[in-house]
């Protein structure tokens, strides 16, 4: 997949451009849906299916102290992207600049004169440009003036739920990864590298642990989670501990995973976690034999827990 993130580079030649605009944090099934049809769309007519998305989350610019937690960094999110098979992404710099473009310019000089849309894919609820004014009935009039096509895709239901980030971002927050992973359409995972902790896990503990330092912003709910450990393209059973350790009186919070049955070295390697489903709390031990005891029990549950760990089956 090309990425493009010049401004200058907009203006490049596309072939017969199907379009589709937004944020799409978290790359969960709605996205996944108008995806599908803007390739679709793309293939039907010999165009490219391109994705028109924003770094930083506009929230970042216009309300900073509103903004959400990320489900998926910039990095990882193009990759989800690019694994949903779409051609292009164009990834604009959000600016105070950018964001005081009025719908009309936006879709006049980027939209058409730029990029030279011939059909455009948007959700059902997208606005658009300054004080959010742009609206889809602005845009089905620009596209009659100016000969493009507007498609609006109406929501995705799971179960009766309406698919959002928002509530994606509720049900990890809450640690229903179960939940979250239904709206995903995968389970919901940290990427990161494996630092340096206490050396309790294998010293005092006899159960190793890495640590992960996440390349994400989003946090399940603190407490011990049934995990898959993604290591060189192999996935491993794991438990993962999130929080702060109150039976050693952590100060700090951590991230920490025992892979089952996995004996490398990766201190100072990338880790992929997918959480799977939250286990318990953190509790309060009178001491590392409580403990022991607690982490086996946890294991064990773990091994019952995630051989149909996979939302897509």
């Amino acid at each position: 997949m090309e990425v493009i993130r010049k401004a200058k580079d907009f203006k490049r030649s596309f072939k017969n451009p199907v379009l589709t605009i937004g944020n799409f944090d978290g790359v969960h099934l709605g996205h996944q849906r108008i995806f599908q049809l803007v390739k679709e769309k793309a293939r039907e007519i010999g165009g490219e299916s391109i994705v028109f998305t924003f770094e930083p989350h506009p929230a970042e610019v216009l309300a900073p102290k509103l903004k959400p937690l990320l489900i998926t960094p910039l990095e990882e999110k193009l990759r989800l992207i690019e694994d949903q098979g779409m051609d292009i992404t164009i990834c604009a710099n959000f600016s105070e600049e950018f964001a005081d473009q009025t719908p009309e310019d936006f879709v006049k000089k980027i939209l058409y004169d730029q990029i030279k849309i011939r059909q455009l894919f948007v959700g059902h609820d997208y606005t658009f440009g300054k004080n959010r004014r742009g609206n889809i009935a602005l845009l089905k009039e620009f596209g009659r003036m100016l000969g493009f096509n507007v498609e609006v895709v109406e929501a995705v239901r799971v179960e009766g739920m309406v698919v959002s980030s928002t509530r994606v971002r509720e049900f990890i927050q809450k640690g229903e990864l179960r939940e979250a992973a239904k709206l995903l359409g995968r389970n919901y995972h940290l990427i990161g590298q494996v630092i340096h902790g206490h050396g309790r896990g294998s010293k005092k503990l006899g159960f190793p642990t890495a640590n992960l330092r996440p390349a994400g912003v989003l946090y399940p709910k603190p407490g011990i989670y049934a995990v898959l450990a993604l290591y060189e393209g192999k996935r491993y059973a794991g438990v993962a501990n999130l929080g702060w350790n109150p039976t050693f009186q952590d100060q700090k919070f951590s991230i920490e995973v025992h892979i089952l049955n996995f004996h490398q070295e990766i201190h100072g390697h990338r880790l992929q976690v997918e959480f799977v489903e939250r286990l318990r709390d953190e509790v309060l031990f009178r001491g590392p034999e409580e403990l022991i005891a607690q982490i086996k029990k946890d294991i064990a549950r773990a091994k019952e827990v995630l051989p149909a760990a996979d939302p897509k089956e």
